[in-house]
Formats: structure tokens, C-alpha cells, sequence
């Protein structure tokens, strides 16, 4: 913002300040072409006066040769086609002069060394004409300091409406990019971070405006997560009742179904008391390096494939592959893959975990050799294989939340392939896998 608004009153005073330039500079060339005119017009009539007054060519010529000495540059054309003094007369000036004795008019003669005035005089012998000329560089004397002195202060004038709209810009535009790091700060989950009113009116009723929401929105996710807690809490004792009930049931076959749903059902809402317990999480900073993490999952998952005798692969790129997901999300996502797999396949079923980076975006897909699922897994409360479908459903919000994807396929061991997408942390430096 302070860029724009500099360049938008540096370019509205320059034109200002052009605007004016050209016509002062036009002006002052004009006056200094006028001065040294009227000052040649002075010297012809100063040695005009003397001509009409001396009737002896003698004392004529001592005279013009006085004005000579003072820096004039006259000449006399005398009756008798003498010239008296200076003669820069040259290609058709001797036509002006006859023009000046014929017309007995005195005129101003523009030629390409400078200009003359030519001013002719009735005398007892006749019309003498007076000649006084003013070269280029006289009527265009101190023209070329004066351009320079009115161009410098306007470049001047255009530095100096800069700096103030710098300052200007600084003082509007710092305040709001306060405002925009809070709620950046806000939005990664900083719930506390509250703004500094400061700047313009305006800008401290935005940053009054922001504070209000932050505690609008702390209000509403503590009410909320409080909210989520207690029925959690609610929850479980009916599935306690529930567990205890099944252990009544004589049949082996009822109870043990009784049993596997009892402990679905606890899982699920352990799941959301863990989630309701768990600290906000800022979005933006907290990535993680996905390889890694899924590696150290995977370790911990291996003991159990090997006690089921599962053929258990994991695969990953050969450099860094930062995401902007938290660790603990990317932990939750792979444990809740692998505990569908362990849970829902068949011992004995094997199981891929490979991790790759194509096109800017890494692609964690599990892989297993049991009977499958339908695409019906992403909705929440189903999926193909008996489970409640809240862990792919849970994998998806993650995915989702952090601008990636969540598919389904079949595997080509015969089972479900599960592939989360998500995008890379720009400048990661990632090398495909």
C-alpha cells in the first residue's frame, strides 16, 4: 500500500509540476530573447541619435568607434554606401538595408547568427542606416541556468510530496498490516492475540471490530468444545451399561457380535473426547515432514503385522516432504488407516504404506490385501468393511482442511487403497519419490 500511494502522488505532482514547468520555461526564454532585443533596439537608437546630430563622416566614425569600444556591435551605412563600424552584414542583409532606405521604417531582421535592428535616419546627405546586432548565445543568455534552477526545484517539489506520502503511507498502511499478522495469528488458532488500536479512525474501529469477533469466536469454540466434552462423558455410561449387558447374553454367537459393537461404539467416543481435549492447533506454522512421520508410525504398527504374520512394506521419497499439517493430525491419519486395515482385514493380509511426491503434492496411500470397501467410505457412519467409518471420515477433514483429498481405490493386492493427497509446503525442496 505504501508503494502505491507514493507513486500515485509522486506521478500526480510531477504532472503538476510539468504542467507548469514547460510554460515558466517557455517564459523565461521569451523574456531573455526580449532582453537582449530591447538592449540592441537601446544601442541603435543611442548611435541613431548621434547620427542625426554629426553631419561629418569623420566625427561619425570616431563616435561609432567609442560604442564599438563599449561592447556594441553597431555598424552605419552611410549615404554614400560607406560602413562605418563593425559590418556583419552578410548574404541579403544589404537588401534590408535598402528596404530601411526605401521604407524610412525601422524593423527588427532575424538571421542564423542572431538577429538585427535596423533603424534608418534622414540626414542633409541623405538616409544612414543603423545597424545593431544580437547574436544567438545573447538572446539566449542565462536561458540555460534558469531551466536548469526551475527544473531542479520541481524535481524537488516531486521528491519532497514523495517522502511525505511515504511517511503518509507508512502511517496507514502499518496499522493495517498489524491487523492482517492478528488475524492471521487469529486464524491459526492464537485465540488470545488481540489487536493494538491504532492509526486512522478507520483503521481503530477495524482493529475494535476484530477484537470483538476473536472473543465472539472464543466464546463460541469453548461452548462448543465443552459442549462436545460433556456428551462424550454422557455417552459413556450407557455403553458401559451396555458392555456389562452383553457379558448376560448366554449365546457365544450374540455375545461376541454384542461385544465387537460395544467396543466400536467406545472407540468412537473416546475419539471424541480426545478431540473435544485437545488444544487448537495452528494451521499454517505447525507442518511436519509427512516421510518421517509416517515412518515412525508405521514402526510402531510393525510389531503387531508381524504377530499376524503380515507382509508389512513401507516406502517413502528420498528427500524432505513438508506439509502444512501438524504432526499429531499426520500421526492420527496413518493410525487410523493402519488400525482399519488391522482391524477389518484378515490376519495374514498384507499391508503397503508408501509415501510420494508428484506435481507438488504428496500422496500418502495405504494399501491392503482384504476383502475391500465400497466407495461409499468417506461418508460418514459407513463403509464397506463393517466399521463405523469415522476414521476415514476423521482422515478426510484433515486432508480436506489442509487443502488436499482423500480417494478410494482398489489395491493391487486385491484389497483397499487409500490415498490422502495433500499439498507441499512451498520452497519444501522436495525430490520426487
Amino acid at each position: 500500500m505504501r508503494r502505491q500511494i507514493t507513486w500515485l502522488v509522486a506521478a500526480t505532482t510531477s504532472a503538476v509540476v510539468v504542467a507548469f514547468i514547460i510554460p515558466l520555461c517557455l517564459l523565461v526564454s521569451n523574456v531573455a530573447e526580449d532582453r537582449a532585443v530591447n538592449r540592441a533596439r537601446q544601442q541603435a537608437h543611442s548611435v541613431a541619435t548621434v547620427v542625426a546630430s554629426v553631419d561629418s563622416e569623420q566625427v561619425l566614425s570616431e563616435a561609432v568607434g567609442l560604442f564599438t569600444a563599449q561592447g556594441m556591435v553597431v555598424a552605419v551605412h552611410t549615404p554614400s554606401g560607406r560602413v562605418i563600424g563593425r559590418d556583419t552584414s552578410v548574404g541579403d542583409d544589404d537588401a534590408e538595408v535598402a528596404q530601411a532606405r526605401s521604407t524610412r521604417t525601422a524593423f527588427t531582421h532575424r538571421t542564423d547568427t542572431g538577429l538585427d535592428v535596423i533603424i534608418p535616419v534622414q540626414t542633409e546627405s541623405g538616409v544612414t542606416v543603423v545597424e545593431s546586432t544580437v547574436s544567438n548565445d545573447e538572446l539566449r543568455q542565462g536561458v540555460a541556468a534558469a531551466w536548469a534552477t526551475i527544473i531542479g526545484l520541481g524535481l524537488l517539489l516531486v521528491g519532497v510530496a514523495a517522502l511525505i506520502a511515504l511517511r503518509l503511507g507508512r502511517r496507514v498502511s502499518v496499522p493495517v498490516t498489524r491487523l492482517a499478522a492478528v488475524a492471521h495469528r487469529i486464524r491459526e488458532g492464537e485465540l488470545g492475540t488481540r489487536a493494538v488500536p491504532e492509526g486512522p479512525p478507520e483503521t481503530v474501529e477495524l482493529a475494535g471490530a476484530l477484537n470483538q469477533l476473536a472473543d465472539r469466536i472464543d466464546v463460541l469454540v469453548t461452548s462448543e468444545r465443552a459442549a462436545v466434552a460433556d456428551l462424550g462423558h454422557r455417552l459413556r455410561t450407557p455403553v458401559t451399561a451396555l458392555r456389562l449387558d452383553s457379558d448376560l447374553v448366554t449365546d457365544p454367537e450374540v455375545s461376541r457380535r454384542l461385544r465387537h459393537h460395544v467396543d466400536e461404539l467406545q472407540r468412537s467416543v473416546d475419539a471424541i473426547v480426545h478431540e473435544a481435549r485437545r488444544p487448537l492447533r495452528r494451521a499454517m506454522p505447525s507442518g511436519c515432514d509427512l516421510g518421517v512421520v509416517v515412518r515412525r508410525r508405521a514402526a510402531f504398527w510393525e510389531p503387531l503385522a508381524q504377530d499376524q504374520e503380515r507382509a508389512f512394506a513401507v516406502t517413502g521419497p528420498d528427500g524432505p516432504c513438508a506439509v502444512d499439517v501438524p504432526e499429531e493430525d499426520v500421526s492420527d491419519v496413518v493410525d487410523v488407516l493402519l488400525d482399519n486395515v488391522f482391524a477389518h482385514t484378515p490376519e495374514g493380509a498384507g499391508v503397503e504404506v508408501a509415501v510420494r511426491v508428484d506435481g507438488g503434492r504428496a500422496h500418502l496411500t495405504v494399501a491392503d490385501g482384504g476383502p475391500g470397501a465400497a466407495e461409499s467410505a468417506l461418508d460418514r457412519g459407513r463403509s464397506g468393511s463393517g466399521s463405523t467409518g469415522l476414521g476415514l471420515d476423521i482422515t478426510r477433514r484433515v486432508a480436506e482442511a489442509a487443502g488436499g483429498s482423500v480417494a478410494l481405490a482398489r489395491s493391487d493386492l486385491g484389497g483397499l487403497l487409500v490415498e490422502v493427497s495433500l499439498p507441499l509446503r512451498p520452497g519444501s525442496g522436495t525430490r520426487p519419490g
